[in-house]
């Protein structure tokens, strides 16, 4: 493919990279509203982000598993149409329970995008080149995750809009990208009959995440930490997951190689993969709620706030990128990123109900510096150092490995976020709690309360917030560590296609 073919094909899959990212945080400034439309509890709050973050992620090795089977653009393209059936349902749904459902298409939809978009591009261009377009990838995962709610917050209060389009906005784009990549995309057809997915294992894996995920959503609400419900949830994910290894390692076509995790580089930034995936969705998901109800301020309001942390991460992600392929070093962008990302978690710590605008932005921006320096650079140095013919494991693994960080992260900061709620509720309210207009467990409509009210409640979430993202600063410090002990090694001068014909015939050679 000449240059030309190359932006023309990865203008199509951004378009869709972007509209099926944008999936998993377009409902965060909605969400407000559609709970209240719909009578959910706080906990249905969180299950309609983690639900489709835990399809995306349980679908991801899958994607690509089968790209190493058949066409990639025509699999790419059937995620596509995936995702507009599941934006079609969410529409269109009645209750809480079928939007449940409607985001778990989304996210089978959505985890084909994430994975085969990254591989179609190790495919086509060389790491050496990398940076620059993996930054313009990192720029639109990150600006798609972080402007969904300033797109969901401008639905909402559109008044012949509402919070269905916040559903309804992918599908034009997701059909114009199915287009614009049947027109661009070449890719050569090649198909290993001989290959087998491993279902069992990817079962195991789906199951093993589900358990823990719901273990940690529900626990402290519907029942205690230190129960028997804890310890069968727990007990049993931790089972399934080691069922899912020792299946995995017996597979002869496994859907997570574990082979891939004798290799240091690519071991050391799955860890910081997670770690990125928990700060970047686990943060920016629990700060619409934040500006909402314990800053009183609109869904568009809070929509555009979220700014400084889209642009943060954008400039960086790109200014990242294009550094990288001038001088071809990437190991201090890791670190530097791992520590700014840290020290954002750290200052978002300290916000209260009375924190200024000015300064929380600039704590956001800050958070938003540091994952944009990290998130994509993390592909990058994974995919240079595994052989051509792994990078489609490579790949789908590390993007496996992140949507799962971001799973958990909306799961289990939101479970702090709903204790912490629910023992300040008691504190301030004692049992007439729920009488006054919120437990713990339902989130507090802002309008129907009376100034006094609704200024506890503006204390209380706003304390929560904090303490969310303090629970959250240790777990960006690890990536720190993660990424000191990467090996830097020599950006590669082939793209995946021209390495694998290398390859291929080397052992053609001997």
């Amino acid at each position: 493919m000449s240059r030309r073919e190359v932006v023309q094909a990865l203008s199509g899959l951004m378009l869709g990279m972007f509209v099926s990212i944008l999936a998993s945080t377009v409902v965060s400034n909605a969400l407000p509203r559609i709970i209240a439309d719909l009578n959910g509890s706080q906990s249905v709050y969180t299950w309609i982000v983690t639900a489709e973050l835990l399809a995306m992620t349980a679908t991801v090795p899958l994607w690509g598993k089968l790209a190493d089977i058949y066409n990639k653009k025509l699999l790419v393209q059937l995620s596509l149409l995936l995702f507009v059936a599941g934006s079609l349902i969410a529409g269109f749904t009645p209750d809480v329970q079928v939007l449940v459902v409607s985001r778990v298409v989304q996210g089978i939809g959505a985890g084909g995008m994430t994975a085969l978009a990254t591989i179609v591009l190790a495919a086509i261009i060389p790491p050496r080149e990398m940076g620059r377009y993996a930054g313009m990838f990192g720029a639109v995962f990150g600006v798609a995750t972080i402007a969904g709610p300033l797109i969901g917050g401008v639905m909402v209060d559109t008044s012949w809009l509402g919070w269905r389009w916040c559903f309804f906005i992918g599908v034009p784009f997701s059909i114009a990208a199915i287009a614009l990549l049947q027109k661009t995309l070449h890719l050569p057809s090649v198909r290993r009959k001989s290959v087998q997915i491993d279902w069992l294992g990817a079962f195991l894996i789906t199951a093993g995440v589900s358990t823990l995920l719901i273990w940690s959503t529900l626990a402290g609400q519907h029942f205690a930490w230190a129960s028997g419900e804890t310890a069968a949830f727990v007990i049993g994910g931790v089972v399934l997951l080691a069922l899912a290894v020792w299946v995995e390692s017996r597979a002869a076509e496994p859907i997570i190689p574990l082979a891939l995790f004798r290799n240091r580089t690519v071991t050391l930034t799955i860890i910081a993969s997670v770690l990125v995936g928990v700060a970047m969705f686990g943060g920016t998901v629990f700060l619409s709620q934040y500006f909402q109800v314990a800053l009183g301020k609109s869904p568009t309001v809070a929509g555009l706030m979220s700014l400084p942390m889209i642009f943060g991460l954008l400039v960086s992600s790109v200014v990242a990128g294009a550094l990288i392929t001038k001088f071809g070093k990437w190991k201090i962008f890791l670190v530097a990123g791992a520590a700014i990302m840290t020290a954002g978690m750290l200052l978002l710590s300290t916000i209260d109900a009375k924190t200024s605008v000015l300064v929380l932005s600039l704590h956001m921006a800050v958070l938003g510096i540091g994952v944009g320096m990290l998130m994509q650079n993390l592909v990058l140095a994974a995919q240079n150092d595994v052989p051509a013919a792994e990078l489609g494991a490579a790949t789908s693994t590390l993007t496996f490995f992140r949507s799962m960080g971001g799973a958990i992260g909306v799961s289990a900061l939101g479970a702090v976020l709903a204790n912490k709620v629910t023992s300040l509720t008691a504190q301030k309210f004692g049992p007439a709690a729920t009488a006054a207009g919120g437990s713990g467990d339902s989130v507090p409509d802002l309008t129907t309360l009376p100034p006094e009210i609704k200024a506890i409640f503006a204390d209380i979430y706003g304390t929560a917030t904090a303490e969310l993202f303090l629970v959250g600063a240790p777990i960006a410090f690890l990536a720190i560590i993660a990424v000191l002990f990467v090996k830097e090694k020599p950006l590669s001068e082939l793209s995946g296609e021209e390495r694998r014909a290398r390859e291929e015939a080397a052992l053609r050679a001997h």
